[in-house]
């Protein structure tokens, strides 16, 4: 794990993951943990929710073999997730289906921003 400093005084966290389903699991352990370090635990489900979306999605359609996972402090009650798969592709909303299984992770991600 790289911890580095940010311009509003809080370390950032970072790490570079294989680009599998089970570095979700490592993903959100690490959000959970800057945000207990910040002491915004209250962030921490839905911001590790937010990331694991975001690993499944680039595990899907990276093309890489790594993924590198971010989390910042970018103000004092506010939590950055982020995920970069290197795919020159940019992911973009879809309606999926009532019976796909797939498909709802980037307007869930949307919903818990918005919300935020």
């Amino acid at each position: 794990m790289t911890t580095t400093s940010r311009p509003t005084g809080h370390p950032g966290y970072s790490e570079t993951l294989p680009r599998e389903p089970e570095s979700a699991g490592t993903a959100r352990r690490l959000v959970r943990a800057a945000c207990t370090a910040w002491g915004l635990e209250r962030l921490a489900q839905d911001s590790a929710l937010v990331v694991s979306e975001l690993v499944a999605n680039a595990v899907r359609h990276a093309r890489r073999e790594s993924i590198r996972v971010i989390v910042e402090r970018t103000a004092p009650c506010t939590v950055r997730v982020a995920v970069a798969d290197f795919s020159r592709t940019a992911p973009s909303l879809c309606t999926p289906k009532d019976d796909e299984e797939i498909g709802r992770g980037l307007f869930l991600v949307t919903a818990l921003e918005e919300r935020g």
